[in-house]
């Protein structure tokens, strides 16, 4: 499960720590809603012990929760439940009535079109009872039985009418919980959902506390979307390797369809991994209540694929907003934050919603295969928690042809699992020659790679390639082209920009390809920038057919022989370097949609491929 670590200052939020407490109240004790009581001073260790329930062993040093005796037990002062008990609330409301029947009628699409609409938005009971609906309708291994335990659980951890203290469950690292709308008897009861479950957020026990019967009823539903199974749909993360696979493959997806972003931060020297770590953090932490509320409507109908949706969504919303004012950001990630907390001021809940579902991501099965590449990815470097993970470092980076800040943005724009590793040279024409024969020598047998070129005039730029060299081989007809659309081509002086064709559509290849071959070079980004929405009637394996993925093979990606070295062929090549790496020449290739990348014909003063430190040429899970 992801963690939960940081401080929202425009919503309330409640801290029970020991640390805080000590800078409130001078006696050491927690904060609760009772006045100070007074304890001798020499025995207060054992007084503390006493309101202690559930813990043993030495706390000190622990943030701790507390689980107050008037907090649990204030009478709620929601209006209906005071003065409601003789009302007939659907005559009241009988509009919201008569939209709950026709919920209860609609399938799981229909459902799905509602929920993106806020048909269930008003009355706050309408949303409540619709929740319980949905929730009740997911088949997970979490039965009613969890009522029972979480009742038994209280009354083992908390005791009866009594204040007890916990420490904070493993995943909510500094203790913060977001308040939303809750009275203190609600956040009470969220601690205690907490502690119990140890298997959530924090933001999302909150707000399905706002439309729960009580804490049992909530506990449940927490129960039944952690413990949901459906391998086409998934809701929580669980550990720390899914919650950062999920992370990286949000990168994956802001690399496609936010572009720019990632350059502005790389630029900056700050941190790509904590800028991305706080994605889900942006929805579930930052947003107003209002927003929040309606992300949920549609997450619980559609499951985690909506969160990815909503999370780029802000941040193409972000990038208009910080591209005017970039010089004066000093700290992207707290920048950030505060955007998403002041939503409102650029875009309203439809207009993000509507931003969110106009991007045509890929379909559960492409993101599966991304999900499942950057978790094994996260194996093979062996970083299983937060402590294992150690952020790049380019400090020692040396090279002829682009500095430090360069190589940065470079790093930065590769796929999120290469990016976890270090570069490695492979070649460079300063220590190895000027000849395609040493750099095939080189450079073969290693995957992927990054080609970076400088000119005489100063100009530099590359590409990332993710095949290997190796493949290069002519037929009867003429050069082999291999590649996969996880291909990209670059320039980095006089200016930064990066090309890849976003959108997969090249027709009349889906016929020609290889099956044994398609195998070897399918890859994520070709899957990636797939999208083929499923006509009305079809079936599920209609529109994976339907997205031909045997056209993969078919890309004029890289090409070469022991003469010459193309990248791009499809109406001229990007970079087309000759045999003794003297001199080269770039031109418009529509392969990338890239223009030359520098003047026409040049002579190359230094050329380097660095791989990666770690070679991962082919996910796992596509290898089988």
């Amino acid at each position: 499960m992801g963690h939960f670590s940081r401080c929202n200052p425009i919503r309330p939020r409640a801290r029970s720590l020991h640390s805080e407490d000590g800078k409130r109240n001078t006696g050491g004790t927690s904060i609760t809603a009772k006045p100070p009581i007074k304890r001798p001073k020499g025995n207060s260790s054992k007084w503390a012990s006493k309101n202690r329930i559930g813990n043993k062993g030495n706390l000190r040093g622990l943030p701790m929760m507390t689980i107050s005796e008037v907090d649990n037990w204030e009478i709620s002062s929601f209006p209906g439940m005071k003065y409601g008990q003789y009302v007939d609330w659907e005559k009241i409301a009988p509009e919201a009535a008569t939209r709950y029947r026709k919920i209860l009628s609609s399938d799981h699409y229909e459902l799905k079109a509602m929920g993106r609409t806020g048909f269930w938005s008003m009355p706050h009971t309408l949303r409540a009872k619709t929740y319980q609906h949905i929730i009740h309708s997911i088949e997970s291994t979490s039965t009613a039985a969890d009522l029972d335990t979480y009742h038994g659980l209280v009354r083992k951890l908390f005791g009866e009418l009594q204040p007890s203290t916990h420490p904070f469950p493993k995943f909510m690292e500094d203790g913060e919980i977001p308040r939303y709308c809750l009275n203190k008897a609600g956040l009470n009861s969220v601690k205690k959902i907490l502690i119990c479950i140890d298997h959530n957020f924090p933001d999302l026990v909150s707000l399905l506390l706002h439309f729960s019967e009580d804490e049992a009823h909530c506990f449940h539903s927490i129960c039944s979307l952690v413990t949901y199974t459906d391998p086409k749909k998934r809701y929580i993360d669980r550990t720390f390797l899914t919650s950062r696979a999920s992370c990286m493959t949000f990168g994956d997806l802001a690399n496609k369809y936010c572009r720019g972003i990632r350059k502005l931060i790389a630029s900056s020297r700050q941190n790509l991994f904590e800028f991305y770590s706080d994605w889900i953090l942006w929805i579930l932490a930052d947003l107003p209540f209002r927003y929040a509320i309606r992300v949920l409507d549609v997450y619980l109908m559609e499951g985690y694929k909506v969160l990815y949706r909503v999370a780029l969504a802000l941040l193409s919303f972000y990038k208009v907003s910080v591209s005017s004012r970039v010089a004066h950001v000093d700290d992207f990630r707290q920048d950030m934050k505060s955007f998403v907390q002041n939503v409102g001021r650029h875009s309203t809940i439809d207009a993000l919603l509507q931003r969110a579902f106009s991007i045509q991501l890929p379909t559960h099965k492409e993101l599966t295969f991304l999900f499942n590449a950057n978790k094994n990815a996260l194996i093979h470097k062996n970083i299983h928690n937060k402590s294992s993970y150690q952020a790049m470092d380019f400090q020692a980076f040396r090279s002829s042809v682009v500095t430090e800040k360069e190589m940065r943005v470079v790093w930065a724009w590769i796929p999120e699992r290469f990016a976890l590793f270090s570069p490695v040279q492979l070649f460079s024409t300063n220590i190895h020659g000027r000849s395609l024969f040493s750099f095939y020598s080189r450079v073969e047998g290693h995957d992927p790679t990054v080609l970076l070129l400088k000119t005489e005039d100063e100009e530099i730029c590359g590409a990332f390639l993710s095949s290997d060299w190796a493949q290069k081989n002519c037929d009867e007809k003429g050069f082999k082209f291999f590649g996969t659309r996880e291909c990209f081509v670059f320039t980095l002086r006089p200016g930064m920009e990066r090309f890849q064709r976003t959108v997969l559509q090249i027709s009349g290849m889906s016929d020609k390809c290889d099956s044994s071959h398609q195998k070897q070079t399918l890859s994520i980004s070709s899957l990636l920038s797939t999208h083929v929405e499923r006509p009305i009637g079809a079936s599920q394996n209609q529109r994976y057919e339907s997205a031909s993925f045997c056209t993969m093979s078919t890309f004029n990606i890289m090409a070469g022989n022991d003469e010459t070295l193309f990248t791009g062929g499809d109406d001229g090549h990007v970079l087309h370097l000759q045999v003794d790496l003297t001199a080269g020449s770039s031109e418009h290739c529509d392969t990338f949609e890239s223009p030359p990348l520098c003047r026409g014909c040049f002579k190359i003063q230094s050329l380097e491929v660095w791989g990666i430190q770690h070679p991962l040429s082919v996910p796992p899970l596509l290898s089988q």
